[in-house]
């Protein structure tokens, strides 16, 4: 089967990667060119527009930063739709709004082309290994026709309804995920503070009832000050940006979104946007005038 992958980011390059690893024939578009240089090298072949890819591909992979971003590398002129004929296969991996994603696969629906919304969790290092957790909204048996493809690039995929509805569970994991970052930042904080070593205290309770795959991974990379990032700030404030919007369409109240959102608007302002979201750490330290380390 041709592929095609549009968006060769943090996530999105070694994403693709997976997939020429695997044996399939790529064609892939960035508008980085040492990224598409990687993925040559790695022997997949370069496209100059979407369009190229989608005439290229039977399926076509995108995976960009929020729903603008998808519009245009579907819609705009060169993009994906002028490239398409039916029969063929869009999935979007990026995390965007739901009701964007249900946009986009009613106007694809009109060339008679499949559409599932596909977005991820797990970071960099695990978009490396392809043990990635994939939530996938859409047509049942196109997700079933296509499970191979995404079982390449992630460890868990799971169905979990309509299009739309991959988007809104990845926007649960996103609210989850901030929230416990905030939460292990004010226990680590108030740890600190009292004088304790903050190593000490994680090895205490990481496998207890407060340990999470958020602690395990994110309190080190606080311990080490190693803001590099995996997922950055900038993106999450994306993610709950969309929850918000979400949450207001749905009349459903999320006010510790709302108050981690504030926080990380904070992290951004004291030019930390491109760190890892373990920066939230950097707003308790500053409250409280200490280090987590």
């Amino acid at each position: 089967m041709k592929l095609g992958f549009i968006g060769l980011g943090i996530m999105g390059k070694p994403m693709a990667k997976n997939l020429v690893k695997a044996g399939h024939d790529l064609t892939v578009f960035d508008f980085k060119e040492d990224a598409i240089k990687e993925l040559v090298a790695d022997g997949a072949t370069e496209a100059k527009t979407g369009k190229e890819v989608a005439e290229k591909s039977d399926v076509i992979f995108t995976m960009v930063p929020n729903s603008p971003n998808v519009e245009a590398a579907l819609f705009n002129e060169g993009g994906v739709a002028e490239g398409l004929t039916a029969g063929k296969t869009v999935i979007d991996m990026s995390s965007i709004n739901p009701l964007a994603s249900q946009g986009f696969a009613k106007r694809l629906a009109k060339l008679n082309v499949g559409f599932l919304d596909a977005p991820v969790s797990g970071g960099e290092p695990k978009a490396i290994d392809g043990s990635i957790a994939i939530m996938v909204g859409g047509d049942k048996d196109l997700y079933e026709k296509n499970k191979d493809l995404l079982e390449i690039m992630g460890g868990s995929v799971t169905y979990v309804g309509a299009v739309g509805a991959g988007n809104t569970t990845k926007l649960a994991n996103q609210v989850i995920v901030a929230l416990n970052i905030a939460a292990v930042s004010e226990g680590f904080a108030l740890a600190k503070k009292a004088g304790l070593d903050p190593k000490m205290v994680f090895d205490a309770i990481h496998t207890g009832l407060a340990g999470s795959t958020v602690m395990d991974a994110k309190v080190p990379m606080m311990i080490d000050r190693n803001f590099k990032p995996g997922f950055r700030v900038d993106l999450h404030i994306k993610d709950l940006q969309n929850a918000l919007d979400t949450s207001h369409a749905l009349h459903v109240g999320l006010p510790l979104t709302a108050e981690v959102m504030e926080i990380l608007q904070v992290v951004k302002n004291d030019g930390n946007g491109s760190d890892d979201h373990s920066a939230i750490a950097k707003f308790y330290e500053k409250i409280n005038d200490l280090t987590i380390d």
